[in-house]
């Protein structure tokens, strides 16, 4: 079931309208999950790092024991061509995609002789900048490396995220923020999150149990050209209670406000306005 409209897909050298069939039903990837996918955006004539995910992408393959068979560039210049399709004002989702085809003689491995690959475009609108969210927590924990594929992109990981989002949902929240291993705050269950406590910046810094992403660089990137101290470092849920503000970070929203974290409410604050202020300029200045 697609998410988005006016669907384009590239499969097999060549773009096709709508939502192609790309998996045949004896795939790796259809009954073992050796998926891997990245996420870039198309908004306001804007392809924010959209070679950092097509790179990433290529890592996250490497990782689920896949062969990347398209190199960044060409992968760049092949997302180019289908968004010409779409009108100046369109917000679309973009999603490169591979896949195992051949198992190994145990058919628990995938073999790097054939890998399946497609990019899927669905227009998506971008959320408006007062759209927040609401988090409470989960029972439900991030994995660690020894256990899951971390360290790609990959949607074997993702059915744990939707059973935090399903917890979430029943206590009457939008969101759940997410433990690692040993406790402490990772991220959420649909993204990386920031805080803000006396005018500075915290996240969780990256251990290995959350993809620590492309979009959560580029704004402490940003935060710390403007001046601002960023800190990385561990964080707990009191932590989090005693933020002044809280706003997630992902490629999909770019900047998400949280307006309540269990029963603490939250303004959508200066820094949280900042952020997504610096980003849009920052991305405009790389036109």
């Amino acid at each position: 079931m697609a998410t988005g409209t006016n669907i384009r897909t590239y499969f097999n050298g060549t773009w096709h309208n709508g939502d192609t069939p790309i998996m045949s039903a004896a795939d790796h990837g259809a009954w073992l999950g050796s998926g891997v996918f990245d996420g870039a955006r198309l908004f306001e004539g804007l392809t924010p790092d959209l070679d950092a995910h097509c790179a990433r992408i290529n890592r996250s393959a490497s990782a689920m024991m896949l062969n990347p068979t398209v190199d960044t560039d060409e992968m760049v210049e092949i997302v180019k061509e289908g968004l010409k399709s779409y009108g100046p004002d369109a917000a679309v989702y973009i999603r490169p995609m591979y896949w195992g085809i051949n198992g190994d003689e145990t058919a628990l491995v995938p073999r790097t002789d054939e890998t399946g690959f497609a990019i899927c475009l669905e227009e998506i609108p971008m959320p408006p900048p007062e759209a927040g969210t609401t988090l409470t927590r989960t029972r439900f924990r991030r994995p660690v490396l020894e256990n899951a594929v971390c360290n790609a992109k990959a949607g074997c990981l993702y059915p744990n995220n939707a059973r935090m989002l399903v917890e979430a949902r029943s206590k009457g929240f939008a969101n759940a923020l997410v433990a690692d291993a040993t406790g402490n705050v990772a991220e959420t269950a649909t993204a990386n999150v920031f805080m803000v406590r006396d005018g500075e910046v915290f996240t969780p810094i990256a251990n290995g149990t959350f993809l620590a992403g492309i979009t959560r660089a580029r704004h402490m990137k940003n935060m710390r050209a403007d001046g601002m101290t960023v800190h990385e470092t561990v964080l707990t849920f009191r932590d989090f209670e005693e933020a002044d503000e809280i706003f997630l970070s992902g490629n999909f929203s770019k900047v998400t406000p949280v307006t309540a974290f269990e029963e603490n409410q939250y303004q959508v604050g200066p820094v949280t306005r900042r952020v997504r202020e610096m980003y849009w300029d920052w991305a405009a200045s790389e036109r």
